[in-house]
């Protein structure tokens, strides 16, 4: 099973030389923490003279995955920001919102909406979806299965990885943590008003955080990978909001209804369905497209 962090290590290697590196990554590993609950100033964290911060953040993320694995029903909101770098060594930001209701083993609703796309996938369990709504085509692939299965085989084979996709899989610890060398308990952070744990984590190519609520639902807040390898260090970052459990969950039946016109492509044609829409062009160390 290959996590969006191996494929993003993979990348980072193509694009070593290419016009446009797409790979994302992870900031530096200082943090800021409060010094007094009624003080506005803060310090940098140091957690390179103890050990403990290695064992907290596995344990942390440990948690987090039992969490996940134990939800049969769950959604959320989120914001994505993919970061660009051109050969000019230009970083640019291309940013997205969308939603995500995941029913578990095998049913799954996405929407994406950024500049350039306003895309639905749906999954229900045997045939997975793709519409593109501002041109109305969609495109369907027989994948049988669970959510695991799905996610590498539209990453593996179609090259359509789904936003977060680490984060839905079965066992969250086991999908990211074979390549880490480096695990970093960086202490409390608030995203969107949400008190939560942030971790740091160190591949050999690429950095990683989260940061996970805490409380009884330790659940991702704020997921981001940057690759190290390339100029500029380019990152991909994806926060979750809203985030809802069990009967807090919409229902939906998870099923496709195709609109009125709409025109039925292979799942290779769809165009501006990824995050990197098609205007940016991806030239490879040959001169190839």
């Amino acid at each position: 099973m290959q996590s969006t962090i191996g494929k993003v290590m993979r990348v980072a290697r193509t694009l070593a030389l290419l016009a446009v590196a797409t790979t994302a990554g992870a900031v530096g590993m200082s943090a800021l923490r409060a010094t007094d609950a009624h003080a506005t100033t803060a310090r940098a964290v140091d957690t390179s003279a103890t050990s403990t911060p290695d064992a907290n953040a596995k344990r942390l993320l440990k948690s987090l995955s039992d969490y996940m694995a134990a939800q049969t029903a769950f959604s959320f909101d989120f914001d994505t920001q993919l970061e660009v770098v051109s050969k000019q060594s230009q970083k640019l930001g291309l940013a997205s919102s969308g939603t995500m209701t995941v029913n578990r083993p095998d049913k799954m609703r996405a929407t994406r909406k950024g500049g350039f796309a306003n895309v639905e996938f749906v999954f229900d369990g045997k045939t997975a979806t793709m519409l593109g709504q501002n041109a109305n085509v969609y495109a369907q692939v027989e994948v049988p299965g669970t959510i695991d299965q799905l996610v590498d085989e539209l990453r593996n084979k179609y090259g359509r990885p789904i936003p977060g996709a680490d984060l839905l899989m079965s066992n969250v610890y086991d999908q990211l943590m074979p390549e880490v060398v480096d695990s970093k308990d960086l202490g409390s952070g608030v995203i969107g008003g949400v008190e939560c744990d942030h971790l740091a984590f160190r591949t050999k190519e690429v950095d990683w955080q989260i940061w996970i609520a805490q409380g009884s639902r330790p659940y991702p807040c704020r997921y981001v990978i940057t690759s190290t390898q390339i100029s500029g260090t380019p990152q991909y970052s994806i926060d979750v909001r809203a985030w809802a459990t069990g009967a807090e969950v919409a229902s939906d039946r998870f099923a496709f209804k195709v609109p009125a016109g709409a025109k039925k492509l292979n799942p290779g044609d769809l165009r501006d369905f990824d995050e990197l829409p098609g205007i940016f062009a991806l030239k490879t160390a040959n001169g190839g497209r």
